[in-house]
């Protein structure tokens, strides 16, 4: 499956209060909250990320998938929305396929970790993320349903973020004088269990 993904993310102060803002808003449970994890593989030098790309391997509810998303080339990948390309197939295999990787010299270069909820209203989908840095929302659909529906939700554009996984662990990091290396509820935890 090929096609251009947009979404915003924000942070979710109460996840309760969202989900009831949610049913509110006309939107159903698709997937209850479910562990997920992710590994994105780059080369040793990281020219994957230098071009703003991820090729990611994720199990989520029982299923890998893998992943490659990239600017698009015909728009900003960023203004108030972020815009990737997305391709993403059903693997049987994550684990067979992280050896092929490997064999092709990729390496893992960043895991994180989350507990998931997904709901939708037929139009666009609300994701909500439970992370080891804080719980964050993401709405994915067409911009215009996008801004609606943070309106609806409570959510105005200033808190708009556009910032991966990976980068908002970074400024985590930074803030918090942390030297771990993953966004894992282990090597967070760690982190926050030193003196």
């Amino acid at each position: 499956m090929v096609g251009v993904e947009t979404e915003i993310k924000f942070r979710v102060d109460d996840v309760a209060v969202l989900a009831e803002r949610l049913q509110t808003a006309g939107f159903h449970l698709d997937t209850p909250r479910t562990f997920e994890s992710n590994v994105l593989y780059d080369t040793p030098d990281r020219q994957m990320r230098a071009r703003t790309e991820i090729l990611r391997i994720r199990y989520y509810g029982g299923r890998w998938t893998l992943t490659h998303k990239r600017p698009p080339g015909d728009r900003p990948g960023e203004d108030r929305h972020k815009h990737r390309v997305e391709t993403e197939t059903v693997v049987s295999d994550g684990v067979a396929l992280a050896e092929v990787f490997r064999s092709l010299g990729l390496v893992p270069a960043f895991r994180y970790e989350k507990w998931r909820s997904e709901w939708s209203d037929g139009e666009g989908q609300c994701v909500v993320d439970e992370t080891p840095i804080g719980t964050f929302a993401e709405l994915e659909g067409a911009p215009d349903w996008i801004d609606s529906t943070a309106a609806r939700l409570g959510v105005s554009a200033s808190e708009y973020m556009t910032l991966s996984y990976g980068r908002l662990f970074e400024q985590w990091c930074v803030d918090h004088q942390s030297e771990a290396e993953n966004l894992t509820f282990d090597a967070v935890g760690a982190e926050a269990a030193k003196p």
